[in-house]
């Protein structure tokens, strides 16, 4: 299937750089999976548009402040070899964390990538938290060890150094309201670089409503990487190279998520991300066997849906609206049909809603 058939035009002026004044305000597109059929609602209303059996399924990763402005120190006095020049040590060089891979290790963006060799050191704030490069990776990725000089962990100093990761679509520095608005109220386990941004409309009275018409919920993790971002690289979209996610699904969640299904109730995934994590940990079960439907526990999510995906647990999906071409709105388009999708779009764009991450939503069922 050619990425193409995915497009559809989008004026710059309906990409919110900013999100609405109170989180539940949104307006929510309504669309029947089925027929194709689409109302225009609001997301306050979410409540009572639900039976009152669904099991809801929220992501609690937290955004980290990923995007770290450091100043260069050269190479360690053990690499004599690739020592750099001294005028080539002024300026300011950004690091963008894109993936933790152990506890102090992290995959990263660096810009500019090209001077900065193995071995080349960067200090942030005033010297309390330093990264050194290890080594150099794919698409401009490099790998960085932190280590702290101030007697408060790595994740502490990234946490008050740090700016909030706002995506390349959002034409402007973050600001410190970012902090909060660009994180769930939910939100508890740290490790992602971008939010998930079908949460970032609940409140928590928003919550309360959803449990007091009789709804269940429940939390797993997916820490939303920078791939979520990235365009297609093939104008074939299966030949398209998706990006691992970590994510954990514990037991409770798993047995929750287990009765649901056998007790016929519907599952309403509140984001991609759940999706993606749940019909990833249940093609892991299916391939371990045991009668299992969910896979608990940690891993890395490989599944790429994109039309022809056969849902197994999802039945139900709050959802922003996502870039034209991307690996996003492929997964909607599966879950839905491309051509409801895609007509749904053009409505949204013609009633003027609000797109990306601090805009509107849909809900499909």
């Amino acid at each position: 299937m050619r990425v193409d058939a995915f497009g559809y035009q989008l004026p710059n002026e309906l990409i919110a750089q900013r999100p609405a004044t109170q989180r539940d305000a949104s307006r929510m597109l309504l669309l029947d999976r089925r027929s194709g059929a689409w109302e225009d609602r609001a997301f306050a209303e979410l409540p009572k548009l639900l039976s009152g059996d669904e099991l809801v399924l929220l992501n609690n990763a937290r955004v980290l402040p990923a995007r770290l402005f450091g100043k260069r120190t050269g190479v360690h006095s053990q690499s004599p070899s690739r020592k750099t020049a001294r005028e080539h040590l002024t300026g300011t060089v950004e690091v963008f964390l894109t993936r933790r891979i152990e506890l102090e290790i992290w995959e990263a963006l660096v810009r500019p990538g090209r001077k900065m060799a193995v071995g080349e050191r960067v200090l942030f704030g005033e010297g309390e938290l330093e990264g050194e490069i290890l080594a150099r990776g794919e698409l401009g990725l490099r790998t960085v060890r932190f280590c702290s000089h101030n007697g408060q962990s790595v994740e502490e100093n990234i946490e008050r150094l740090g700016h909030v990761p706002l995506p390349p679509y959002i034409d402007r520095p973050d600001e410190s309201s970012d902090r909060e608005r660009y994180q769930t109220v939910y939100a508890q386990k740290p490790g992602a670089v971008a939010a998930p941004t079908a949460g970032l409309h609940f409140t928590r009275e928003i919550l309360q409503k959803i449990q007091e018409r009789g709804c269940e919920t429940c939390e797993i993790t997916l820490h939303v990487g920078l791939g979520t971002f990235q365009p297609t690289h093939s104008e074939i979209l299966e030949e398209h190279k998706i990006h691992l996610e970590a994510y954990e699904i514990s037991e409770e969640a798993a047995e929750r998520i287990q009765r649901a299904r056998e007790g016929g109730r519907p599952v309403i995934a509140v984001g991609t991300t759940v999706v993606r994590a749940l019909e990833d940990a249940v093609a892991k079960a299916v391939d371990r066997g045991g009668g299992k439907i969910i896979s608990a526990g940690k891993a890395e999510a490989s599944l790429f849906i994109f039309p022809g995906h056969v849902f197994r647990v999802v039945d139900g999906l709050l959802t922003n609206f996502h870039l034209p071409k991307s690996t996003l709105l492929a997964l909607v388009s599966a879950f839905a049909g491309r051509e409801a999708i895609l007509s749904a779009y053009r409505h949204a764009v013609e009633a003027r809603y609000r797109f990306y991450s601090y805009g509107d939503c849909m809900f499909i069922r």
